[in-house]
């Protein structure tokens, strides 16, 4: 052998010994250039699918006879046809054989309620809601346009009624089922009316009773406008 061999011989098997024994991670730089370390990724960290956020049931918080309930109701009306009571404040969907499903509405404050035969002109998903000349006339503050959303005054449907500003709709508000708080518009809870929206066909006839609870036979009256109406901004009971 000659003496170049056992000169490097010891120091090839150094530096061997050494890249063999070394981890990726903490190996002397001074090896480096032997071996390109590897590029290590992370693995992907599975993600949990995240659970929608729980819904309260607003049915759920109304008093037993406000809940959506299917009720005997005898009517001589069409099935589809609907019913406002608006003294007891219910509204009635007549299903036929004696039969209606019936909801707990919110209906007209004092001098604000009204009367007649409409019908279902149109349907709205979400709806934005633009104030009536009327209503931003008593109400100044009001905005003159809110778009559709969770915080929209009119909720998640609105059904509108041929020949008036009045809708049937959903609200924000589900407390104020069952009171007289509006400025004549019918008001359910978001379940409710999403309900009602989805068996209700435009075209669909809509009986609003009277106070008094007589059927009426005439066209819907525009409501009888109190002459001092004081609203807090904001408030839920303006439309």
């Amino acid at each position: 052998m000659s003496h170049k061999f056992f000169y490097y011989g010891p120091l090839a098997a150094l530096i061997a010994a050494a890249a063999l024994t070394a981890t990726p991670a903490k190996a002397d730089p001074l090896f480096a250039f032997l071996t390109p370390a590897p590029q290590y990724q992370a693995a992907p960290q599975p993600v949990e699918p995240q659970a929608a956020a729980p819904q309260e049931d607003e049915d759920a918080q109304l008093p037993a006879n406000l809940q959506r309930q299917v009720v005997d109701y005898p009517s001589a009306e069409a099935p589809g046809t609907i019913i406002v009571d608006t003294p007891h404040t219910y509204l009635y969907l007549v299903l036929g054989n004696g039969k209606a499903m019936r909801y707990g509405i919110g209906v007209g404050r004092e001098g604000f309620t009204w009367s007649g035969v409409k019908n279902v002109v149109r349907k709205a998903e979400w709806p934005d809601w633009y104030p009536p000349a009327e209503m931003i006339k008593r109400q100044p503050y009001l905005p003159r346009m809110v778009a559709g959303g969770p915080g929209n005054p009119l909720g998640a449907r609105a059904m509108y009624l041929g020949g008036t500003e009045f809708r049937i709709h959903g609200t924000n508000a589900p407390e104020t089922i069952g009171h007289r708080v509006s400025s004549g518009c019918i008001r359910l809870t978001n379940d409710d009316v999403t309900d009602l929206f989805n068996r209700v066909q435009v075209g669909a006839k809509v009986i609003v009773l009277p106070m008094n609870g007589a059927q009426p036979t005439h066209e819907a009256a525009a409501p009888v406008k109190h002459p001092k109406v004081s609203m807090n901004a904001g408030a839920s009971a303006v439309y």
